[in-house]
Parts: C-alpha cells; sequence; structure tokens
C-alpha cells in the first residue's frame, strides 16, 4: 500500500510537472502571439490590410534579395550596375576642369589675385552641357533650390553678412545687436502666422532642424507630463522626410497615413485611427513637398485638441507665400496658429522670405513648450551651457541676413512676391491642363508647386529626362503616383512660356523615342517598379554622398 502511495505521488508529480510545462510553453507561445498581433494591429488598424501586406512582402523580398546577394555572381552583378550609376553621377557633379585639384595646404598662402581667380573659375563650374553653373540657376530652370530677391537685395545681403562675418549668437554679450536682430526677425515671423501672446520661437539652420527640434520638443513634453517613453509622431504619407530623420536621430516611432489619391491631402479617418496612447505629435503640410498640397489642418488639429497632443504643420516651403495667400488675391486655407490645436509650425526664412540659406523658425503656441527643445547643462567643469537648438556656435551674419532681408522687403513687399509666384505656378497649371492632355495636375495645388503624373500613354519619368536635356532641373518624386514637380520662384515668372514651350516638346518626344531611359527614369522607374529597388537606392544615395566628398583625379 505505502509502494501504491509513493507510485501515485511521483505520478502525480509527473503529472503536474507536465502540465506546468505545457502551460508555461501555452503562455509563451501566447505572449509571443499577442506582442506580433500588437504589434501589426496598429499599422493595420491605421492603413488598412493591403498596405500593411504590401509592407510584409516587401520586407520578405528584401530578405530574400539579400540572400541572393550572398551569390558572388549576383553580388558582382549588381555592383557592375551600380558602379556605372555612380560613375554617371560622378561625372555630373565632378565636370571636367581647368581649374586646379587641391589635396593639401599650399605649402605657401596664395595671394589675393589667385584665390579671387579661382573664386571665379569655381562659381562658373558647370556640369550642364554648354550652360555655365552661373546661368544655370539664375536663368529660371531649376525648381525651387534658389530662391532670389533680385541683385539689389543680393548686394545688401553680402554687406550685411560682411559686416556681421565674425558674429556668434552664442556670446549675446558680445554681440548685442544680432541677439536683438535673432529676437526681432522671430517676433516679425510669429507675427506673420498670428501666434498668440505668450508664443514663441528660435531660430534653426533650415527647415529640416526646424522639424526636427518641434518633434524633439514633443518627445520631452510627452516624457515629461505624460509619462510616454516610446514617443510615436503620426504623419501624412506627403510630410517631409525630415520627420523621418526626426525619428531617426531622436527614438521616435513615425507612423505614415496614406493621402486621398484625387485631393493629395492626408486621410483625416486613417489618421484618426493611427493615434494611440503613445502618440505625441500629429503633423499636417502647408503645402506639402511632392505635389504642393495643403492638408486639411482644422481636422488635424480637432484631433490634437481631442486627445491632448501636439499639432505640428510644416509650411517650411509654404514659408513667406502663405501668409499673403489672401492679400494677394489667392484662395486659401487655415494653416497657421489662429487654427485651434496647432501647437508649433515651422517656416523656412531662406525660401521665398529671401534670407541668405542656413535660416529658418521654429515656433510654438506657448513658451513653455519652447523650453522643451533646450539643451541646458550647469555641471559641466567649463560652466553653464545653454542652447536653444542642436548647434552650439552659430552663423551670426546668416541672423543678420534674415533681418536685412524681411526689413528691406517689407509687408507689401512680400505680397507682391507672393502675387507673382503663386501666379506663375497657376498660369503652369492651368495650361498644362488645357494644353497637354497627356499629363495630369496633382489636386489642386493653391501655393508655388505644381506636379505632374502621366494621364497613361508617356512615361513621367522619360518626359522629366527630357526636360533636364531641355536645361530644366525638376525634382522627381515616387510614392503612390509618379511624378515630377517644378517649384516655382521668382526667376521661374519670366520663364513660363518656356516651361510650357519645353515640356509640350518633351511629352511629344516621348512618344517617338527609342526606349532608353536616362537618369530619372532609371532611378526613380525603378523605385517603382521593382519592390528590392529602395535597398539599391539607399545605397546609391550614400553613394552619391561619398562622391559629393571625393576630391577628382588631377
Amino acid at each position: 500500500m505505502k509502494e501504491l502511495g509513493t507510485a501515485a505521488k511521483s505520478l502525480f508529480a509527473n503529472v503536474r510537472h507536465i502540465a506546468t510545462w505545457d502551460h508555461a510553453r501555452t503562455l509563451v507561445l501566447l505572449a509571443v502571439v499577442v506582442h506580433y498581433v500588437g504589434r501589426w494591429s496598429r499599422p493595420v488598424r491605421a492603413e488598412g490590410l493591403a498596405p500593411v501586406l504590401r509592407r510584409v512582402r516587401l520586407a520578405i523580398l528584401r530578405r530574400v534579395f539579400a540572400w541572393m546577394m550572398l551569390i558572388p555572381s549576383n553580388r558582382r552583378r549588381v555592383e557592375r550596375e551600380m558602379a556605372s550609376a555612380v560613375d554617371d553621377i560622378a561625372k555630373s557633379l565632378m565636370p571636367n576642369t581647368p581649374v586646379p585639384v587641391v589635396r593639401a595646404l599650399p605649402a605657401q598662402g596664395r595671394d589675393d589675385v589667385w584665390v579671387m581667380a579661382q573664386v571665379d573659375a569655381l562659381q562658373r563650374l558647370g556640369g550642364h552641357g554648354e550652360v555655365d553653373g552661373r546661368e544655370v540657376y539664375l536663368d529660371g530652370r531649376v525648381s525651387g533650390t534658389v530662391y532670389h530677391g533680385g541683385p539689389h537685395l543680393n548686394r545688401l545681403l553680402a554687406e550685411t553678412l560682411e559686416r556681421f562675418l565674425l558674429t556668434n549668437p552664442l556670446h549675446p554679450e558680445v554681440f548685442p545687436g544680432l541677439r536683438k536682430m535673432e529676437a526681432e526677425v522671430v517676433s516679425m515671423v510669429l507675427r506673420m502666422y498670428h501666434a498668440p501672446e505668450h508664443a514663441a520661437g528660435t531660430t534653426t539652420s533650415g527647415g529640416t532642424e526646424s522639424i526636427m527640434m518641434a518633434c524633439l520638443a514633443m518627445r520631452e513634453w510627452g516624457r515629461a507630463e505624460r509619462g510616454i517613453t516610446h514617443p510615436e509622431i503620426v504623419v501624412p504619407a506627403s510630410a517631409h522626410v525630415a520627420f523621418d530623420k526626426a525619428g531617426h536621430y531622436f527614438g521616435m516611432v513615425v507612423r505614415r497615413v496614406p493621402v486621398d489619391p484625387t485631393t493629395r491631402k492626408v486621410n483625416i479617418g486613417l489618421m484618426h485611427r493611427a493615434i494611440n496612447r503613445h502618440t505625441v505629435l500629429l503633423v499636417g503640410s502647408a503645402p506639402n513637398f511632392p505635389d504642393g498640397m495643403i492638408d486639411d489642418i482644422v481636422s488635424i488639429g480637432a484631433l490634437a485638441r481631442r486627445y491632448k497632443i501636439g499639432c505640428h504643420v510644416d509650411c517650411c516651403l509654404g514659408s513667406f507665400l502663405v501668409p499673403f495667400l489672401s492679400e494677394a488675391g489667392f484662395v486659401s486655407e487655415p494653416f497657421d496658429f489662429r487654427v485651434d490645436g496647432v501647437t508649433s509650425i515651422s517656416c523656412d526664412t531662406h525660401k521665398y522670405g529671401f534670407a541668405p540659406k542656413g535660416s529658418s523658425i521654429v515656433m510654438y503656441r506657448k513658451e513653455s513648450l519652447r523650453r522643451y527643445q533646450y539643451f541646458v547643462s550647469s555641471d559641466w567643469v567649463g560652466g553653464v551651457y545653454a542652447s536653444p537648438t542642436l548647434a552650439g556656435s552659430r552663423p551670426g551674419a546668416l541672423i543678420a541676413g534674415a533681418w536685412a532681408a524681411m526689413m528691406n522687403i517689407g509687408h507689401d513687399g512680400y505680397v507682391q512676391s507672393c502675387r507673382e509666384i503663386v501666379g506663375a505656378a497657376q498660369t503652369i497649371e492651368r495650361r498644362v491642363r488645357n494644353e497637354i492632355p497627356e499629363l495630369q495636375v496633382l489636386g489642386k495645388p493653391l501655393v508655388s508647386v505644381v506636379a505632374f503624373a502621366s494621364a497613361g500613354s508617356v512615361n513621367i519619368y522619360d518626359v522629366g529626362d527630357q526636360m533636364s536635356r531641355r536645361g530644366w532641373h525638376l525634382n522627381a518624386i515616387g510614392g503612390d503616383m509618379p511624378a515630377f514637380h517644378i517649384a516655382c520662384t521668382r526667376l521661374t515668372v519670366p520663364v513660363v512660356d518656356a516651361f510650357m514651350r519645353d515640356l509640350k516638346e518633351s511629352v511629344a518626344h516621348s512618344h517617338t523615342r527609342p526606349k532608353k531611359s536616362g537618369t530619372m527614369a532609371t532611378v526613380y522607374g525603378l523605385h517603382s517598379t521593382t519592390p528590392v529597388a529602395p535597398m539599391l537606392l539607399n545605397e546609391m544615395a550614400a553613394r552619391y554622398i561619398d562622391t559629393m566628398y571625393e576630391v577628382s583625379a588631377p
């Protein structure tokens, strides 16, 4: 009987052990399932099942591609193609030139005459056919890029920059005039965007830094006010890539929401579904870079208000155009601090404000929000260190240049500039709709950017390559709709007829020319036709940057 009891106890112990093991295994399996369901449920909820499945398919194909690259013959073939593409890039960036190649400091310093002769030669250096660099960017054939306020303003800016060449706003006690200028530049832009009484802002080095500062501020706000340790940002698919850069730098998840295929504005319903307990910031553009649409800022602001989170409006491109649309006689949409829920705005003074490159503003509805972008250290052995943005030392000359430009042009000057630039964009839009049936204009642009896609009979990137051969520097865009755009500037205004003539010829030529792809068709066509192309494009982009820092062979 005793032996039977012992056996029973042993059996029970074994059963309990098995049950416990099975239970633990089940719990582990359940935890894994819950983890992955949670991981994928938010994207599915925000974007729908089909886009998420496409991403899964892309991830699988990329993994397969990576395995295929382990085969030496495949790797060599891809490397040859990559090298050929990079060689084309190098030829465009490093044209043959009689200008001496410099790899090390000269043993003895060169005199002023020699230096300025080289400066003149380098300024004229260009890699676009027979047109030298100076003419390329001043003849109006470049999309965006050169925001030219006119020869008179250039001379004024050059003199201002010279006087403030050695200044640094890190030391306001040494340069009190510069401190005054910086504060006034921020104040003027805040007033342009109808900021409330206790709003605040800072200057930055450009639109990317302005966007990154707004994201950083909301990350810190979420941590301090909500205890959010895994912050997320919800942005339109059309929002600037600087938001992804902010996510990469600051450890924030960026959830991109599709745009409506017709209006090209962010889908508000999907943006709503993307919000969760980790969300600290919603984003809208006024306008966006790819196709120039202004998102529904009122609805985005309402969502931000409902969930008590931030709403950032990216006006880097709209800058000194969108605040003046109505006064210039154009249709506008709500975009600034008059919209309830908008907590921050970015605006580039170095675009349509015509300030020197390297100048932008980030603004906040409340001073308390601006504090979250600061870096302050009081326990450094070098003393107290405090900086408002990413940089420590900053070029005071650029701040002085922004101040000079804004004071010289003034409110009426910016209204007139808006009238001319947006008028040129709307003329291009209207004429393309009426005169070139092979193309379609994306959405209904209200500002300076007009984007074109194929209406079905032409390859839009072939058309873009034809425009490049005619001396135009346009921006190709990918995503859900292959297209290219022109961002009009003051330099575009007198060449609208030339643009339309060349665009018509390019469309006609794309019907008849042999199927041989140019740069735009090769790069962006690859992006839109093969799922592994982003891997190749990322590598090509990295090599492009490498090439920019190469010194050409003597």
